[in-house]
């Protein structure tokens, strides 16, 4: 059997469904070496030293029934091609003979090939407010149409295939749910290697953590709000400061205009984007993991603090009670003191969440993942 995967994501983004397709690739990959993978990726203007595609051909030189397809186009030129003008232009025209392809980020290129198509969440339709309008419109126009021509759908949570059920009418006998995994990366570290990330990124001894994009879906405004609260109501002491890692996304200037507005330019650590290899020690430094989305498809950072034995605490909205379980403290996203109770109890709780997240993220697995998407590959090609 031979499977093409539409890598493009994997190769260019650092975090989000960039990361969930290498894992979950790499991990299917390793399970079964009798399946031919070809990986077909917008490869046009891709840095040659990106560390991506370092991992890709590093992937490609261990295992043997793994091949890359870089194609000469840029992810935008791809977009306007497959998507845009609908130029039937086949993904076996470019990297030959395929039995399923698998689009692991939303839309489907044209192909003759059984297929899976991966839809992730359905923040276009559920918070269309948190979206660039552009590219809102062009999820609206194009996610319909791949579902439509997907043999099979797959979600992160059970909470996505509801939405994909009440908002799209998908039959859910079409939907399958694949967990994402925590990898080994994320687990409790020596305090030398810990202390050496918080030397080298400058963090404070005693803070809260958020990790994500800067944009309106991940709530920062009100989380900035709340730490406010926490600041002048709370007596606890001393007090944590508030450490916010990821890179500027849309509509990103309210988050720094609320940090002005509230006095808070002393208290709060903004990182910008933090490498794989260092996000395991910034989850051991913090105290708490704060993560008040408004809306997730899974929500991924949320297991990865407490497989580091980090206290979380998250929102009770979308896929993040069924992240988090009765491991985290849940709070509503919208009341910021439902946000500042929820901070507040987590510090005063943290050992205990801690010690209960721990055993909560063990069913949370890339290799049981993996096993699932290798039968679900089986059974659309019709072998099993």
């Amino acid at each position: 059997m031979i499977v093409g995967v539409d890598y493009t994501a994997a190769a260019w983004q650092g975090a989000g469904i960039g990361r969930l397709t290498r894992e979950l690739i790499r991990s299917v990959v390793e399970l079964d070496r009798s399946i031919t993978y070809r990986l077909f990726f917008a490869a046009g203007g891709l840095p040659k030293n990106s560390p991506y595609l370092h991992d890709l051909r590093q992937m490609c030189e261990q295992f043997p029934h793994v091949c890359a397809f870089p194609l000469p186009f840029s992810p935008r030129v791809l977009t306007i091609i497959w998507q845009r003008l609908r130029l039937r232009l086949l993904v076996e025209h470019l990297v030959g003979r395929i039995d399923v392809v698998h689009a692991p980020d939303f839309v489907l290129p044209p192909t003759r090939a059984h297929t899976i198509l991966t839809v992730h969440d359905l923040t276009f339709l559920r918070h269309p407010e948190c979206f660039e309008p552009s590219l809102q419109h062009y999820l609206v126009e194009v996610v319909p149409r791949s579902l439509d021509r997907a043999d099979t759908i797959l979600a992160d949570s059970q909470a996505t295939a509801v939405d994909l059920t009440s908002f799209l009418g998908i039959h859910p006998q079409r939907i399958q749910v694949i967990y994402p995994g925590v990898s080994e990366q994320f687990r409790p570290l020596p305090a030398e290697q810990t202390e050496a990330v918080r030397k080298r990124l400058g963090l404070p001894n005693y803070f809260l953590l958020f990790v994500g994009t800067l944009e309106p879906r991940k709530n920062l405004v009100r989380l900035l709000e709340a730490y406010h609260c926490l600041l002048n109501e709370a007596s606890l002491s001393p007090l944590p400061d508030l450490v916010i890692a990821g890179r500027r996304g849309w509509l990103y200037e309210g988050i720094f205009d609320a940090v002005d507005r509230l006095g808070l330019r002393s208290r709060v650590l903004f990182l910008d984007f933090v490498a794989d290899g260092d996000l395991p020690a910034l989850y051991n430094l913090a105290r708490v993991f704060v993560y008040p989305s408004l809306y997730e498809g899974f929500g991924l950072p949320v297991i990865e603090a407490m497989a580091c034995g980090t206290a979380v605490v998250t929102a009770n909205v979308a896929s993040l009670p069924e992240a988090a379980g009765e491991a985290a403290i849940l709070v509503n996203p919208e009341n910021i003191g439902s946000i500042m109770d929820g901070i507040l109890e987590a510090l005063t709780q943290s050992e205990h969440l801690a010690s209960i997240g721990k055993d909560h993220v063990c069913r949370f697995n890339w290799g049981t993942s993996a096993q699932r998407l290798l039968t679900c590959y089986r059974q659309v090609a019709g072998y099993g």
